[in-house]
């Protein structure tokens, strides 16, 4: 194998490397996102099921809608 194609070879593993490791980085934060906005849904649930049953509009899910 002649020299400057091993010196391609590994300039292209290296930025396939440096790719991997941002792509890493971008997935990591999604990640997290995606797990603040599920607790951030859960807690908004958690509320919105505690203002019904204050106010006594809880809905069943056996209750068919009024214009049925």
């Amino acid at each position: 194998m002649d020299e400057q194609r091993l010196i391609d070879i590994e300039v292209k593993l290296a930025h396939q490397e440096q790719a991997l490791d941002e792509i890493n980085l971008v997935l990591t934060d999604q990640q997290a996102q995606i797990t603040r906005l599920g607790q951030v849904c859960q807690s908004l649930a958690d509320r919105l099921r505690a203002v019904s049953g204050v106010f006594g509009t809880e809905a069943r899910d056996d209750e068919k809608p009024p214009h049925y």
